[in-house]
């Protein structure tokens, strides 16, 4: 697969291994410094300082990225909606290709299937994402898309 799935480096893992979120108490995903460069508002950007960041996946709190440092971005500091912190549509799976809960909701309803993830692979494979730069995590899409997928697949068939 393309870059965008390749995991961060051990190193880059073990700077953030063990930092939790100031607000929440969550324990932070390693996230490149590139990521947050890339998806901080231009307002933000030169408080980026290069440290270690870590990505709170914690669905309640308003914080992105932190650092051990003290430095923290929140959703409002940040140029694109965090699916996972979002609960109102348009809630985002896929940032390169700009998949929907809602897109893949509708396509079971139309066709008892979803095909994002295997357009998202075939995207992958031609290395066209980008994952680094436009997934706030920056991690590649393809697991949450996945679960996004199997959760609207069990709505599906228990709204029959």
């Amino acid at each position: 697969m393309g870059d965008c799935c390749i995991a961060l480096p051990a190193a880059a893992k073990k700077q953030t291994k063990g930092v939790v979120c100031p607000r929440c108490g969550g324990t932070g995903k390693p996230v490149d410094r590139i990521t947050v460069e890339a998806l901080l508002k231009p307002e933000f950007r030169e408080r980026a300082d290069g440290a270690p960041y870590g990505f709170c996946e914690s669905p309640d709190c308003p914080v992105v990225y932190f650092a051990r440092d003290g430095i923290l971005f929140t959703k409002d500091q940040i140029r694109v909606r965090v699916g996972l912190k979002e609960r109102e549509d348009p809630i985002l799976d896929c940032y390169c290709f700009g998949i929907t809960e809602r897109m893949i909701q509708e396509e079971i309803k139309r066709t008892g299937r979803s095909t994002a993830s295997s357009r998202i692979r075939a995207e992958v494979k031609a290395e066209t994402c980008r994952c680094a730069v436009e997934n706030p995590s920056g991690r590649c899409c393809l697991g949450e898309v996945a679960h996004a997928e199997k959760r609207a697949l069990l709505e599906e068939e228990g709204s029959r």
